[in-house]
């Protein structure tokens, strides 16, 4: 068995000549320096036409490892809280093996993790970050995790099994959390509160971040995954984080009076 994709041909294109061109073209756009000793990576989830650059942008400022942790948030609300795929996902590019032994060391390190794939199967905050990652990385395997509304103290939980299972692991590990930022506000707005969120973010304070975004009712549907991630990387060293780029929907459709923010970002340890 293995996951079929559940938004090609909507968020991005479903032909895989299409995809993969479509990928390397935007991916190509950016020559940036490479971010070294990159801990974990914040990446925005739209359609390709709204948030591809942002996230190509982000993804080529590192170099991408055979593992790759993908958090991000269950918009279906179907399934376990913290929700693990340990199928293969096939893609229109090809295959995508999850890596199974790294998963079940995170089964074992945390037993609110749960082996469920209802969570993935209509989800797209994972699935559209797969075809830049196999562009950049020929040997891809994924350890796909969909996270529902979690408390602080379960980000926390979920952080340090997850933060422990890398440390064990003994290669290279790249955490990335999925998320978008405010949503359907105008951009004076959403710019606002993005910042404030973002603010948090490059101070690693995954608690601020937390809070911040509660607080401020930002409507951030990555927080929890972006929390986690933050939290998992200060407890591998990081001790820096930096926006790679911000912008909004209304760059694409020209309406700045309900827009949504992508931002991404950069995890790192100096």
């Amino acid at each position: 068995m293995s996951r079929s994709p559940a938004v090609a041909g909507r968020f991005y294109p479903g032909e895989p000549d299409v995809l993969k061109d479509t990928a390397t073209e935007l991916l190509e756009n950016y020559n940036p320096p490479k971010i070294e000793n990159c801990i974990a990576v914040v990446s925005p989830h739209a359609g390709y036409v709204y948030s591809g650059t942002v996230c190509a942008q982000t993804l080529k400022s590192i170099t991408i490892p055979e593992t790759v942790v993908i958090l991000g948030p269950n918009h279906q609300g179907r399934g376990a809280s913290i929700a693990l795929s340990t199928q293969d996902w096939d893609m229109p590019t090809g295959k995508v093996p999850v890596n199974s032994y790294f998963s079940e060391q995170l089964l074992q390190a945390n037993p609110e993790v749960i082996a469920d794939e209802s969570a993935h199967q209509y989800e797209h905050s994972l699935e559209v970050q797969v075809p830049f990652l196999q562009v950049l990385q020929d040997n891809l395997s994924i350890v796909p995790l969909a996270l529902s509304q979690l408390s602080y103290l379960e980000c926390e939980n979920l952080a340090n099994s997850l933060a422990d299972t890398i440390s064990q692991y003994g290669k290279p590990v790249l955490m990335l959390a999925s998320s978008d930022m405010s949503h359907f506000e105008s951009r004076e707005n959403t710019v606002k509160k993005d910042t404030l969120a973002l603010e948090q973010l490059t101070a690693l304070n995954p608690k601020g971040l937390f809070q911040t975004v509660r607080d401020n009712r930002i409507s951030m549907c990555g927080v929890i995954p972006v929390t986690v991630v933050l939290l998992a990387a200060l407890r591998l060293g990081a001790n820096k984080a930096e926006v790679i780029r911000y912008i909004d929907s209304g760059e694409v459709s020209g309406d700045t009076e309900q827009v949504v923010g992508y931002a991404g970002a950069v995890i790192s340890r100096g």
